[in-house]
């Protein structure tokens, strides 16, 4: 089932940070969750620039991509997907636009927005904070201040 909202999405908290921000997570000192990026068998090919800002994890090959200036680019070197489950369920929908009614990129959420952006969940130290991290999960590391992504096996820090 599709759905569409066009508002600001607060996730673990009462209200958003900033009028510029369509989707924010808890930001609480104490906080551990993540967002756990989609894991793909196949990595799509066809993507046209509508797609630019897309991330994943390769089963493949078992990095994280991003997928920026029309090109996949590598977020980790090689993790570890051994304890991932997969879903075999048929997927019958489109998945979730959230800032607009539709929106021409292909993914399980999509943000659609000309003028608002994403916040990450803010984590301190998630190497040491969050246990049992899953492979694809990815937060904002308060500490060094940068995208922290845990391919698996490690986590991966970038600025």
């Amino acid at each position: 089932m599709a759905s569409w909202a066009n508002a600001q999405v607060a996730i673990d908290k009462l209200t958003v940070n900033g009028q510029s921000t369509l989707l924010d997570f808890n930001d609480d000192i104490n906080n551990t969750n993540v967002i756990i990026l989609p894991i793909v068998d196949t990595v799509p090919t066809s993507l046209s620039n509508n797609n630019n800002g897309t991330f994943l994890l390769d089963a493949s090959d078992k990095i994280v991509k991003v997928y920026e200036a029309d090109e996949w680019k590598y977020l980790s070197d090689e993790g570890d997907t051994s304890m991932v489950v997969k879903n075999l369920s048929p997927s019958t929908n489109q998945g979730v636009i959230i800032g607009e009614k539709e929106s021409s990129a292909d993914g399980v959420v999509v943000l659609e927005s000309p003028n608002k952006a994403m916040i990450l969940p803010k984590v301190f130290r998630p190497h040491e904070n969050v246990k049992s991290p899953y492979p694809g999960s990815m937060c904002y590391d308060t500490e060094s201040k940068s995208l922290a992504i845990f391919d698996g096996k490690v986590w991966n820090y970038w600025k």
